[in-house]
C-alpha cells in the first residue's frame, strides 16, 4: 500500500492494492513517513474502508484526534460483545464509538456525569441495541482502570441505532427516538389504551417506523405499491386510517417531509394491528 497523506504518527491515508483509499491506524505508522512511501504493514493495527460516500480525509482527521489505544479497546470490545457483521464492518460506527468513549473517559476522570435524555425510551424502543450496548460497555470497562458509569449504555445504544443511517448524525437518531415515542402516545391517546411495548406487534411497528425514517431521510418513500389495498383500508379500518393521518402530520411537522399515501396505508395497517383491530 502507498501512503497518500500522513495525519499524525498513528494515522495515515493510503491507497490499497485495489486502488481504493483506506485509512490505516497503528502506533508509529506515520512517524517520519511521507506521501508516496510504502506502508509499513507490520505497524498497521486497523484498516478503515470509507463507505456511504464518506470523505476519507474527514474520517482520517477525526481518527487522528482519538488515542489509538482507545480505538483498540473499542474494536476488541466490539468483537467480544459479538456485534453483528454490519456493525463490525462500519468504520463510521467504530469512529463514533471510539470518539464517544474517548470523551467519556475524560469526563469520568474529571468527575463529570452526563444525564442522557430519553434513557427510558431508548431502553424500551431499542431493546436489541440496548442489550448489545450493555455487553459492549461491560467489555470496555474490563479494559479500563476507571470503569465508565452504566448510563453510558444509553449513548452507546443510540450509536448502534444510528449505524443504520447514512448521515452519521446522532442528533437525527435522538429526533427519531422522540418522534417514535410521540407516535405511540398518539395511538394511546386516540384509542384510550396503553400499548404493551414488549408485544410482538408493537415491536414490528417500531421496526417499521425505523425503516420509514431511513426512507424519509434518503427521499425513498414507498409510492404506487399499496394502491390496491388503500381503498380496502379506508373502508375496513377508518379509525386506524384517521390515526395514521395524525401520525403522518406529526412526521411532516417534525421532519419537514410530506408522507406518501403508500406510507400512510402501511401506517394504518400497523395501527390496526397494535390496537387489535387486525390479527
Amino acid at each position: 500500500m502507498e501512503i497518500l497523506r500522513v495525519f499524525n504518527n498513528n494515522v495515515v491515508l493510503a491507497k490499497n492494492g485495489s486502488g481504493d483509499d483506506v485509512i490505516l491506524t497503528g502506533r508509529g505508522l506515520g512517524f517520519q513517513a511521507k506521501p508516496g512511501q510504502k506502508v509499513d504493514d507490520s505497524k498497521v493495527v486497523r484498516t478503515f474502508v470509507p463507505a456511504d460516500g464518506r470523505d476519507p480525509d474527514h474520517l482520517a482527521q477525526m481518527l487522528s484526534d482519538i488515542p489509538p489505544e482507545i480505538i483498540r479497546i473499542v474494536v476488541d470490545a466490539m468483537h467480544e460483545a459479538q456485534l453483528d457483521e454490519r456493525e463490525m464492518s462500519s468504520p463510521t460506527l467504530v469512529l463514533a464509538l471510539s470518539d464517544h468513549i474517548s470523551n467519556a473517559i475524560l469526563r469520568n476522570g474529571q468527575g463529570l456525569n452526563v444525564a442522557y435524555p430519553l434513557k427510558g425510551e431508548v431502553r424500551s424502543l431499542y431493546p436489541g441495541e440496548y442489550s448489545r450496548a450493555s455487553a459492549l460497555l461491560s467489555s470496555i470497562n474490563k479494559r479500563l482502570d476507571e470503569p465508565l458509569p452504566e448510563d453510558e449504555r444509553t449513548a452507546i445504544a443510540l450509536h448502534l441505532v444510528n449505524a443504520g443511517f447514512s448521515s452519521g448524525d446522532l442528533s437525527y437518531t435522538y429526533t427519531m427516538t422522540g418522534i417514535i415515542q410521540q407516535i405511540l402516545d398518539v395511538i394511546e391517546h386516540s384509542y384510550g389504551i396503553t400499548l404493551d411495548q414488549d408485544s410482538v406487534n408493537v415491536g414490528r411497528f417500531i421496526t417499521h417506523l425505523r425503516y420509514l425514517f431511513v426512507r424519509i431521510h434518503e427521499h425513498q418513500q414507498l409510492r404506487h405499491e399499496a394502491e390496491p389495498i388503500e381503498q380496502a383500508i379506508r373502508e375496513s379500518y377508518p379509525d386506524a386510517r384517521h390515526c395514521a393521518l395524525t401520525i403522518a402530520s406529526v412526521l411532516e411537522l417534525r421532519l419537514g417531509a410530506d408522507i406518501s399515501e403508500d406510507e400512510i396505508a402501511y401506517l394504518s395497517l400497523h395501527v390496526a394491528r397494535v390496537t387489535n383491530q387486525l390479527h
